[in-house]
Order: C-alpha cells, then sequence, then structure tokens
C-alpha cells in the first residue's frame, strides 16, 4: 500500500473519529435533541463545502441537503443514519473515543452507521472542491430517529412530498462487502438488499381471576402464555416460499458454496421445494428471508413476588413476508392464541416494502460500479430480515436499495449493536469513491 494512500486512509479516519466522539444515542423514552445539533456543528467544520453549496434542512434533528444539479433526469438519494444505539459492556477501545488502531477507526457507529454517512459527504465534498455540478439533483439524508423508528425519516419524505421531489434511487443501509456472507459460501459479497420484509410489534394478552400465589390454580395468564409462545416455537405456521430476490441470490452463491446446500443451490429452480424445507434447517438466516418470522422479545405479569396476575402480556416482533403479508400473518397468529384465551393487538404494522428488481438499471448501475471498484467481488441481491428508514421512502422511490460500500469482517459484522464496533481505515477511500462513481455515472450510464 503506497504511502498517498496511506495518508488518505488517515485523513478520513480523523475525520470520521470526530464524528463517532460526538455522541448521538436515540431514546425513544427520552431523545435529547440538543447531542444532533452539536452533531450538526462538527459536520459543519468537517464539510464545509456542502455547508457552502448545498440547500440545507433540518426536521427536529434530522438532515436533507440537496445538492442542485443541471435537471437531467430524476433526482437520487443517499442516506444514513447519524443516531446511534448504546454502548454497554467492556470494550477495548472507549465507545465514543473514535481511536485510530490496530488499523481502524474505533467506536460506537463506525459501521452503523456514521462509517456510510461519513464516506457519502466526504465524496460529494470533494467534488464540489472540483466545482463538478451533477447532471440529477442528489439529496443527503441523516435521520436521527433510525434506532428507534421515529419521525425523523416522515419528516424529510413529508418534505419531499410536498416538494413533488420523486426519486430515480435511493441508496440507504443495508448489505456491505463481506467474505462469507452465509456459513459456507466461500468468497468475497457485496450484498445488495433488494427486499425489506414487513414490521410488526404485537402484543398478546391473557386474562384470569389472579389471586394469592400460596392457593395453586391451573390455566393462569402466564401458563397459557407459555403454552402459546411453546406452541409457535414448535409448530411454526408460517409458509416457507422462494422469492426471486433470494433465488437470484442462491443462483450466485451456488458456485462458491460448499456441501448438500450448495448442490440444492446450484439447481434451485427444479429442487425449489426440497430447498424450502431445507433451508430453515440448515441456515436460520437464508430461512427468514423466505418466511414470516415471530420473536418474542418483552413480558409482563404481576408487579408482586407472589401473585398471580389478573392480566399478563408479552409482546412479539413480527416480520412479514411478501408472499404471506401482514393480515395473512396476524390471521394466522391470532387463530392460535385464541385456542388460549389470548386476545391480540398490534401495536405497531408496517406493510412490506417494494421490491427492487435485480434487473432493473439502478440495481446493475450498483453492480457495475461495485465490479468496478472492488475486483473479484461477487454482487447477489438478498432478502434483508431487519429494517431501515428507507420503509418510509415508499411514496417518493420505487427503487430503495439496501446497501452500504464498505468493506467489513466477521468481527465488525457481529460489533453492529455489539462491542468493540470499528471500521478498517483501508474500507474508507474505496467507499468515497464508489459514491463518487454513481454521481458521476448520473451523466448517462450505459452497460
Amino acid at each position: 500500500m503506497s504511502g498517498k494512500a496511506n495518508e488518505r486512509e488517515l485523513f478520513y479516519g480523523e475525520k470520521l473519529g470526530k464524528m463517532i466522539r460526538c455522541e448521538t444515542i436515540s431514546n425513544a423514552f427520552q431523545q435529547d435533541l440538543s447531542k444532533f445539533y452539536r452533531f450538526h456543528e462538527v459536520l459543519e467544520k468537517l464539510f464545509p463545502n456542502i455547508h457552502r453549496v448545498c440547500e440545507k434542512h433540518e426536521f427536529n434533528g434530522s438532515l436533507l441537503f440537496k445538492w442542485k444539479g443541471k435537471g437531467q433526469g430524476e433526482p437520487i438519494l443517499f442516506m444514513s443514519h447519524q443516531d446511534v444505539v448504546e454502548a454497554s459492556g467492556e470494550w477495548k477501545h472507549d465507545p465514543f473515543s473514535g481511536e485510530i488502531a490496530d488499523g481502524a477507526v474505533w467506536g460506537r457507529g463506525t459501521v452503523d452507521t456514521k462509517g456510510s454517512l461519513f464516506c457519502f459527504l466526504q465524496a460529494v465534498e470533494e467534488l464540489i472542491s472540483k466545482d463538478y455540478v451533477p447532471e440529477c439533483d442528489v439529496y443527503l439524508a441523516s435521520s436521527c430517529t433510525e434506532e428507534i423508528g421515529g419521525e425523523g425519516a416522515p419528516l424529510t419524505v413529508k418534505w419531499l412530498q410536498d416538494n413533488g421531489v420523486h426519486l430515480k434511487f435511493l441508496m440507504d443501509e443495508g448489505g456491505m462487502i463481506k467474505e462469507e456472507p452465509m456459513k459456507g459460501v466461500k468468497g468475497r459479497f457485496a450484498m445488495v438488499g433488494c427486499l425489506e420484509k414487513g414490521y410488526g410489534d404485537i402484543r398478546f394478552t391473557a386474562k384470569g381471576n389472579g389471586g394469592h400465589a400460596s392457593v395453586p390454580q391451573k390455566q393462569t395468564p402466564l401458563t397459557r402464555l407459555a403454552a402459546f409462545m411453546m406452541d409457535i416455537e414448535n409448530h411454526n405456521p408460517f409458509t416457507s416460499k422462494m422469492n426471486p430476490t433470494v433465488a437470484e441470490m442462491f443462483r450466485r452463491m451456488a458456485p462458491y458454496t460448499e456441501g448438500p446446500l450448495g448442490k440444492v443451490m446450484k439447481y434451485e429452480r427444479q429442487l425449489e421445494p426440497l430447498l424450502e424445507k431445507l433451508l430453515p434447517k440448515v441456515n436460520p438466516l437464508g430461512a427468514a428471508m423466505i418466511t414470516t418470522t415471530l420473536n418474542f422479545t418483552m413480558a409482563k405479569g404481576s408487579d408482586g413476588l407472589n401473585v398471580i396476575p389478573q392480566e399478563a402480556s408479552v409482546t412479539g416482533n413480527m416480520r412479514f413476508i411478501h408472499h404471506q403479508g401482514v393480515e395473512e400473518s396476524l390471521a394466522l397468529v391470532s387463530k392460535i392464541a385464541e385456542k388460549y384465551g389470548i386476545e391480540t393487538e398490534p401495536i405497531l404494522i408496517h406493510q412490506p416494502c417494494p421490491v427492487v428488481d435485480y434487473k432493473g438499471k439502478p440495481f446493475r448501475l450498483i453492480e457495475h460500479v461495485v465490479k468496478k471498484m472492488y475486483p473479484g467481488v461477487i454482487v447477489a441481491p438478498y432478502a434483508m430480515t431487519g429494517g431501515t428508514d428507507a420503509r418510509f421512502y415508499t411514496p417518493v422511490c420505487e427503487n430503495s436499495i439496501r446497501f452500504a460500500p464498505l468493506e467489513i469482517n466477521e468481527q465488525q459484522y457481529q460489533s453492529i449493536h455489539g462491542i468493540d464496533e470499528n471500521i478498517s481505515l483501508s474500507a474508507l477511500p474505496p467507499a468515497v469513491d464508489f459514491y463518487k462513481r454513481i454521481v458521476r455515472h448520473m451523466e448517462g450510464w450505459k452497460e
């Protein structure tokens, strides 16, 4: 690696480190906006060209910049959230130090997602410094409420709607570049999220007579809830069904996959029913891409150690697959709950998002640039099992691509929402150049 490249890596790492040192933990119950305004001040110092040239909008701590282009074609948007989750546990480096050590920048948000936020801001900053003017308008968005499912992205989308903006495509967090993205799949893959499942928080409530714990009772609210949860766990009510996104992912992964799963992947079309049955047993992540899921997350009973509750509840988190969406999935769960005298109450529901066509031009552009920037990396569409702010953009965009062009290793992947989150310095320059190429290719890219 040349000295020039190392200087660039270090320069970028120091800038990202300053963003990390500004603590921006979001809290659903007590959101402190002052920390985000302090973060905005840091961004203003780090990216003066953007603040000089671009039109800035702020929505209760969330940001939107408009970089005006020549008016040729529909605009595009890059987005990454500025808020982060808490950083408990024992860290090798302080989670808000932004320390540079062992060839990496350390701290909460380096991967999720101040790293990608830095990269596209830096890309635009450098293009502006060269007096470059994009063909189309380019928007840069950063919500401060992604981690809590708050108002940042919806308020941004409302502004876009009110101003008649319809996006050609957007790029949000999602897949990255990683070796062995699924167990047994050998190679470096750029996992480009094309499908985002729907989201649901559901409360299941059981009621009874309650009483003193010294007098045994059967079929109490808690035991009925326990029986219900075990029924769901032992008898999955949802149907696994291959979708075109995951089928294409398997087709591209097949030559690099070891063992029986690789052989089944290779002949996915002929062996689709077998793969639908095999996947849940051998690969939970792959299984989650082809079915609705329900996991129980919270529980509440009585407030007394010796009190049988009159009412108890558990909360389940559901991710709805497209072929068995919100209404059908909820009906299946509600029917099982009724067997145990349990009421079902949706708390928060988001419908599954429009699927990005991996044959379409926005995906093919991402694929083209990845191949140019990252030789030897295989590009694969995939179904996201988690949620992103991109889900709110459906009214203004049909092509919401979930991909950040950062190359990470297994430890860095595991550090997301965990301890010792960090990003390699060497991952930053190619990611900055990636966003530059995307902007420049809007001048009339052809395959």
